[in-house]
């Protein structure tokens, strides 16, 4: 859901061409399987479609090619982190920590409680300030654009 999301976000932004926005699984569970039938409803509900979309477990070499890396919990937190080498593990971030006020909070797993809306509400709150936030960093980084 995070991906369509924010994908959608860089587009109506027109930055898009100045991120890879990509989403992965920390275990191989799932892998090359599409996105459960209730995000897929979910965000067609919200004009968005991940129906294309399959999952893929992240490899160390992605996690070491990602300038920021969000997640959604803290045990995907933990796991990403263990890809990285310590001085890169920085770059790893919960979703929500750009949330004033919810700063460690996570996202529970819709596949689990079946929440997806109250998923795709927290993304929707989240996102745009992350968007803000790399934003602010990539202009900082190229004040000439």
């Amino acid at each position: 859901m995070a991906e369509v999301m924010f994908q959608r976000l860089a587009n109506t932004h027109g930055v898009s061409n100045h991120y890879r926005i990509t989403s992965a699984a920390t275990s191989d569970e799932e892998a090359g399987n599409p996105p459960h039938p209730g995000a897929l409803q979910t965000l067609q509900k919200h004009q968005l479609d991940a129906s294309q979309h399959r999952s893929h477990p992240l490899t160390a070499s992605e996690a070491a090619a990602a300038d920021c890396i969000i997640t959604m919990d803290h045990s995907n937190l933990a796991e990403v982190q263990r890809l990285l080498p310590p001085a890169e593990r920085a770059k790893v971030h919960l979703c929500m920590d750009v949330v004033p006020g919810k700063a460690g909070n996570s996202i529970a797993d819709p596949w689990y409680t079946h929440k997806f809306e109250t998923t795709y509400q927290m993304l929707n709150e989240a996102l745009p300030l992350w968007l803000e936030r790399l934003e602010q960093k990539r202009q900082e980084a190229s004040p000439h654009e």
